[in-house]
This record gives structure tokens, sequence and C-alpha cells, in this order.
């Protein structure tokens, strides 16, 4: 059961090691084009029918009739990443039960967006996290952990990729203990392993979530501006010196070091470079992107610009 690409990497490598995959779930095909007249499958959907698999995207999952066609697979069980929240009578269904592929260490980052959040709060490490499903969100008892380290430079996109490919790996070994185990592997309540530090949450990211905040520190800028680049990708307003604001993007900067000393979100041009002020120091903005406007570098951006000097964003 899954829906995007992330997903995709643990049915492959299920497919390919030879695991009988009796069927596949996934969300409904979705409307796209400028008239919504054409409909895009998932890219779960995608690869099961390349590959001849059974696919069911039930609008809701309590509809009795793909309960009844998904009881009809006998499954022993039943693998789940990157989907949605599923009532009992679907994840209790299987003799073994239904596990989930999360992408983060639990009890921490529990939510949809566990990889931004990461990202986002300058974390050095993370990881992946296979745990049986139960009554809540991402509450059920740990099977399996790995760890992967986040370096300081790295975007979301680096951590999302490295953490399919790990994604894949865990699936297999949590699938042979549970083989090996018949059905009942050695697994711990998250109760037992919750730290001393508070737990931080991974709800969904919405465009509004995406806002920069200058007032806050260049670091805290640096990683929230990475943990949301390439996507969905942090914004500001560029305020032109008559007033005029224009929604820029920002998916990547570069800490100076250099004290600011001058109001949050003043701007300033260095050479070639682009400066903003954040509570503490300068951070150099990178790559823009200009509603309307390709992404492009700042210096790019610098050339197409005038009276970027007598703006400032907020």
């Amino acid at each position: 059961m899954g829906t995007p690409e992330f997903a995709v990497e643990t049915l492959q490598a299920l497919v390919e090691n030879e695991y009988n995959v009796v069927a596949v779930v996934t969300q409904p095909d979705k409307p796209v084009g400028r008239h919504q007249t054409e409909m895009q499958p998932s890219e779960v959907k995608k690869y099961a029918v390349a590959h001849g698999l059974p696919v069911l995207q039930p609008e809701k999952m309590k509809d009795p009739a793909f309960i009844e066609q998904l009881r009809s697979y006998h499954a022993n069980l039943q693998v789940v990443v990157a989907f949605r929240m599923l009532p009992e009578v679907v994840w209790a269904m299987p003799a073994y039960g239904t596990f989930n592929v999360h992408a983060a260490l639990l009890p921490q980052y529990r939510g949809a967006a566990p990889i931004n959040w990461a990202v986002i709060n300058g974390e050095t490490e993370t990881g992946v996290t296979t745990f049986f499903l139960d009554h809540d969100i991402d509450t059920g008892r740990i099977i399996l952990k790995k760890h992967f380290p986040i370096p300081d430079e790295a975007d979301v996109e680096y951590v999302y990729d490295g953490l399919m490919h790990l994604g894949a790996q865990i699936c297999l070994e949590t699938l042979d203990a549970i083989i090996v185990a018949d059905g009942h592997p050695v697994s711990i309540p998250q109760d037992s392993v919750l730290a001393d530090s508070p737990i931080k949450s991974a709800p969904k990211i919405f465009k509004e979530t995406c806002q920069i905040d200058w007032t806050k520190s260049a670091k805290q800028v640096y990683d929230f501006v990475r943990g949301l680049s390439p996507y969905p990708g942090a914004w500001t307003m560029l305020v032109a010196p008559d007033g005029k604001e224009t929604v820029l993007k920002v998916y990547k900067t570069r800490k100076t070091g250099r004290a600011a000393g001058q109001g949050s979100g003043t701007l300033q041009i260095d050479g070639k470079s682009l400066l903003v002020a954040c509570a503490d120091e300068w951070l150099e903005l990178v790559e823009l992107q200009l509603a309307g406007k390709k992404r492009m570098q700042a210096g790019d951006f610098l050339n197409g610009m005038k009276q970027v000097a007598d703006s400032s964003v907020k």
C-alpha cells in the first residue's frame, strides 16, 4: 500500500526479491492538466501495472466493496509505505498484521512530513523505522530501525533519496524477521524508547508553512530553506521601493558568519552576492526564483533586477 515515488523503491525490492505480492493498493488517479481532463496514475500504480500486479484504488478505505475485494486476496501480511491512515478492518485483516515503513526514527517525527521537518529542525541524523500499525498514527510497536546521517549542506531531496533506498532495505529485513518468527517478531512499544527530549512532530506542510521568518537566526533560516528544497520550496515576499510585493522562492542559501547589525529582512548587495539580514547574521541567497520566472543563481537574478538594493524581504 503506497502512492508516491518513495514507495516504488520498496515495491520494486519486493518484486525483484521474489516475494509474492498478490495486490497493490494506491490512491485513485488524479485529474491533471489545464482543464483537469487527463487522469494521472500514482507512481506506485505505474510500476504495478508495468509488472502485471493487480491494483486496487479505493476512494474510501471503509468501502465494503473494497474490503471484500481486499480480503479475497488472502494476504498474509500488508506493507504500507507513504500511504494514508487505515481503519482497523484493513490493518487487522492479515494473519501477520500490517507494518509501516516510516521515514524517521520513531517515536520522533510522527506525521506526514518527517523528512522535511528533520532537516528544517537542523537534525544531524534521521532514519527509517518499521512498526506494526495500531489504532493511532505512527505509534505502533517498533520492529526495526536504520539510521541515516544528514550532512549540514544536504537538502531534503538528498535525504529523501537516501531514506527511499534505506526504506526498501529495512522492509526486506522486516519481512524476513516476521516470516522467521511466524508473524511474531521481536517488537517494542514506543513508550519504552521515549527520549528525554520532547517528541518532535512532523505535520503536513502547507503553503503558509513555507514562508521564511527572517527574524530567526541565520542557521534556522538556512535549515528551513534546505528542509523545503527543492519541493515545496521556501518563499518570501520581495518588497520593492514602491511597496509592490512579489513572491520570491529561495532554494539555496549560504551562511556567512558575518554579524548583520541591520533590521531583519534588509537586503544588501556585496559584489555579485545577495545578502539578507537575519536576527544575528547575514545569510547569502544562492538560488532563487521570482514568480513567473525560472530558477536561477543569485548573480543572474541581480543582473535582471533593478533597485534590489533598495528592496527588502518579509
